[in-house]
């Protein structure tokens, strides 16, 4: 979760909205994003979809069956359906998302009995740490 915190340092960095994602299969880092939203100018670029994306390049493969998501922020509908989709086994996530969280705060995609995958969901891990780089860059926005 510290490496993707660090992910999220360097959204803030290129003015991003500081969310970062790391993806891991067998012990090992297969691929780690943040936030492009701003500079892609694309509403799917959300940390998770961006390591998705290249944990599949990286893979060869969609499936990522046995992969963990670490997430700073609790995932979106958008990223939660994604994260269903690509069978990853296991998302932990640092702060809940009161406003648009999709794992446990406003619904539960990744252990919906209705999807055809369900997958292992942990919040709050390092929760101070991600909640404080978000007060960070909203309170610099608002100058």
């Amino acid at each position: 979760m510290r490496l993707a915190l660090a992910e999220a340092e360097s959204a803030i960095a290129e003015g991003e909205v500081p969310v970062g994602c790391l993806i891991v299969r067998q012990g090992r880092i297969v691929a780690r994003a943040h936030n492009l939203r701003e500079s892609l100018n694309d509403p799917t670029a959300h940390a998770e979809i961006l390591a998705l994306r290249a944990a599949a390049r990286s893979g060869g493969s969609w499936h990522l069956e046995g992969a963990t998501a670490y997430v700073t922020v609790e995932p979106c509908c958008m990223c939660a359906g994604a994260l269903v989709n690509a069978r990853v086994e296991r998302l932990v996530y640092g702060a809940a998302d009161p406003k648009s969280g999709a794992c446990e705060s406003l619904f539960n995609v990744p252990q919906d009995r209705r999807l055809n995958h369900r997958l292992a969901v942990r919040g709050g891990v390092l929760a101070d740490e991600a909640i404080a780089l978000l007060r960070r860059f909203f309170e610099a926005r608002r100058g």
